[in-house]
């Protein structure tokens, strides 16, 4: 029988991220109001600040990770990154009081909004993955040492509760910021709705110094530089003597290759002890750390660029899914309106109610299908989620579809009303299903990046989770353009994505994307049968 739980720094940890969840969306998930209402930017200018800072945010950690992994300590790391994160949110929560000065010189105060929403990314670059992989160090597992098959069990299986409910906490934390704070901000103002997220952070500080104590610390792995400008020296002598046998007249043949062979057996390109290693584990401290970097970012690219469709799907909800809900009866009662942004919630909720099933009833139910005692491994949990969002994508053209036939019907009929009679519930299926597709691949996501490198590159493993939805925001965007170009170029019309819903057709847009995330679905499950997993 498994072990099961988590350990109470697991738990803290968890709370933790939480906290942070509901700081950083509390701030991001209205900021398009505040820059339009507030900063007085345009539209479109708001719309792609707010692209281009979350995609930032998204990336920082892909960088900042290799000097987590190779010269800093984790603890140390959240520490200070976490810091650097509370000084920003303490200096957006400035640009939105009534300084004397912010009436005269917008430049400056745009400039400290930048500033402060930069210093937000560059805090949670090392922030985020540093504190996800310090949690899962938290589990007592030995995956240095070699271990039975029941060791291996639990140790997957403790992995797989971790960042189960490690996401589970940052959904509660995501509900919280965008349906809390959003009231707050729009209602009691700017001041008091950026300065909560700026208390949450300094309470997540506060409480994570108090397990200092408690928690399990795992050495950090730096790099031997020394080593690198031997192998330097070598390379540059080895060249030059070659160099200098040509001048003599060595030439390479199969009569006198043995005399070179002899030749560079004198002084080898690297010491046997120093090119010896049985793994990155065992000696982290020698000069093939940087190779290895390499070497398991290649491996892990394929996964990664067929995960990217999967990111760009989950750039609709707040964007076009939002636009859709805009023109539909929102009605509940006679006065009140449902805020079409406000569905996005539907997504964190189901995934909220249906995580804690996805274990009592899922797995089970897999385990009776598969004979497996896992259910199903952690590449087939992405590819399940994969598949729902494209699915997820099929109802939302399918709906768009009806959407735009009625909305041809008040146009035939001349009615100037832009609502056309269908509920906006009609959109809540798309919502629903992404929520459980999220509950399979980005779970997944999180335990294959974490599983698939060496010990000494957790963060690492982290960032390149963040990264897929940080590229996911740069490739959406771009596909947004190059659509557009190519639609708007015909007769001079607006194309897909025209300001006017009724002339607009995201149903050709959606069906893009879900054929585009089946070719995806389908690369991927033949990756998969190549792929060899290390646990």
């Amino acid at each position: 029988m498994v072990k099961r739980g988590l350990t109470k720094p697991c738990i803290l940890l968890i709370v933790i991220a939480g906290l942070e969840r509901f700081a950083f969306k509390g701030v991001a998930s209205n900021l398009v109001t505040y820059l339009t209402d507030v900063m007085k930017m345009s539209n479109s200018s708001a719309a792609r600040t707010v692209n281009s800072w979350c995609g930032f945010t998204s990336m920082l950690p892909l960088l900042v990770a290799p000097f987590v992994d190779s010269y800093w300590d984790r603890y140390s790391t959240i520490l200070t990154s976490s810091s650097i994160y509370a000084l920003g949110l303490l200096a957006l929560t400035s640009t939105a009081l009534d300084w004397p000065w912010s009436h005269s010189d917008g430049n400056r105060s745009s400039l400290s909004l930048f500033w402060s929403l930069y210093m937000i990314s560059l805090g949670q670059g090392g922030y985020n993955p540093s504190l996800q992989a310090f949690g899962a160090d938290q589990l007592n597992i030995e995956d240095e040492l070699p271990s039975t098959k029941a060791d291996e069990d639990e140790n997957s299986e403790k992995k797989s509760l971790f960042f189960q409910w490690w996401y589970f906490g940052i959904c509660i934390g995501s509900l919280m910021g965008i349906s809390l704070l959003a009231y707050i901000q729009d209602t009691l103002g700017w001041g008091l709705g950026f300065a909560i997220p700026t208390i949450a952070m300094v309470t997540s500080i506060i409480l994570f110094s108090c397990g200092t104590k408690f928690y399990a610390y795992k050495q950090a792995n730096t790099v031997d530089m020394k080593f690198i400008s031997k192998v330097f020296l070598n390379v540059k002598a080895t060249a030059l003597r070659m160099i200098g046998m040509r001048k003599r007249g060595i030439i390479l043949s199969n009569s006198n290759s043995d005399v070179i062979e002899l030749e560079l057996q004198e002084k080898p390109l690297c010491q046997e002890e120093q090119v010896k290693t049985e793994g990155l584990e065992e000696t982290p401290k020698n000069g093939y750390y940087l190779l290895e970097i390499a070497k398991v970012m290649l491996r892990l690219l394929p996964i990664w660029t067929m995960l990217l469709m999967f990111a760009v799907i989950f750039q609709q909800p707040p964007t076009f899914f939002t636009k859709q809900g805009m023109t539909m009866k929102r009605n509940i009662g006679s006065h009140f309106k449902i805020p079409p942004a406000t569905l996005q919630s539907a997504i964190t909720l189901s995934i909220i109610f249906l995580m804690p099933l996805y274990d009592a009833f899922f797995i089970p139910f897999a385990r009776f299908i598969t004979r497996n005692e896992k259910g199903i491994n952690v590449m087939q949990r992405m590819g399940i989620g994969m598949f729902l969002s494209v699915i997820a994508m099929i109802l939302a053209a399918l709906v768009e579809t009806k959407r735009l036939e009625l909305s041809k019907k008040l146009t035939v009929s001349s009615s100037k009303s832009e609502t056309v009679d269908l509920s906006i519930f009609w959109l809540l299926p798309q919502y629903i299903i992404l929520g459980i597709s999220d509950i399979f691949t980005v779970v997944g996501m999180q335990e294959f990046f974490y599983s698939e490198v060496p010990v000494s590159m957790r963060t690492m493993g982290i960032a390149l989770y963040t990264s897929v939805f940080g590229v996911g925001s740069f490739l959406s965007a771009l596909l947004i353009s190059l659509v557009e170009h190519v639609t708007s170029s015909n007769g001079g019309k607006q194309g897909w994505f025209s300001d006017d819903m009724g002339e607009s057709r995201l149903d050709k847009y959606y069906w893009l994307l879900a054929l585009s995330s089946a070719v995806s679905l389908m690369m991927y499950i033949v990756l998969c049968k190549f792929f060899k997993s290390r646990t």
